[in-house]
């Protein structure tokens, strides 16, 4: 099975080659964490869960990934450019990773929300990540 670390590996090398996520979160937005003093807008990795379909006759894991955006701009105009420019580069990828085959990723799930109490725009992205081993 695919190591949740290597999947965001190559989700965020993925999305760091894209220049117009990068222009939209001023360079470097892309964090594995949070950090107190980090600059608005900025993407961090949130839970990933892990799944495998082994039948013994095809060898394939799922994975969960989500991605959160995170916007001090008024309204809500910025994280949903941002989700959409991470759509745009991470729905139906094919990503490998390691020696085992190839991932598929496709979009589960997406909302904004304004976080009240910490006076944020939150954007939420869940990709399922399908894993194919190669024979």
């Amino acid at each position: 099975m695919t190591a949740p670390g290597d999947l965001q590996q190559a989700v965020f090398l993925r999305l760091r080659s894209d220049a117009s996520l990068s222009a939209l979160l001023g360079g470097a937005g892309l964090l594995e964490r949070p950090t107190d003093n980090a600059a608005f807008p900025y993407v961090t990795c949130g839970h990933t869960s892990a799944f495998d379909w082994d039948t013994g006759i095809e060898n394939t894991d799922d994975q969960l990934i989500t991605l959160h955006v995170w916007s001090k701009a008024h309204g809500d105009a910025e994280t949903l450019a941002i989700m959409a420019a991470i759509q745009v580069r991470l729905a139906d990828a094919a990503l490998v990773i390691g020696p085992r085959g190839q991932t598929r990723l496709s979009l589960e799930f997406a909302e904004a929300r304004h976080d009240e109490d910490l006076l944020v725009h939150h954007g939420l992205l869940r990709f399922r990540a399908m894993t194919q081993e190669n024979a």
